[in-house]
């Protein structure tokens, strides 16, 4: 699937905000088929940035990581 999406969980100092997005730009790409969407989409395409990112941010916030 993506492969240019690394593995946030288990970083040492925990994934920084542009290291998530980062990771929900390529998720968004992947999925609709856009490197850069058109203008008509573009307002669609960063709220699925931004959604993603949230979820992303607080999936890794609350998983239990054992060591």
């Amino acid at each position: 699937m993506c492969r240019s999406i690394k593995t946030l969980r288990g970083l040492d100092e925990g994934p920084s905000e542009e290291e998530i997005q980062a990771a929900a730009l390529q998720f968004v790409r992947k999925i609709s088929g856009y490197r850069k969407p058109s203008r008509a989409n573009q307002k669609v395409f960063d709220r699925a940035v931004r959604e993603i990112s949230r979820s992303s941010a607080k999936l890794l916030d609350d998983l239990v990581v054992r060591n």
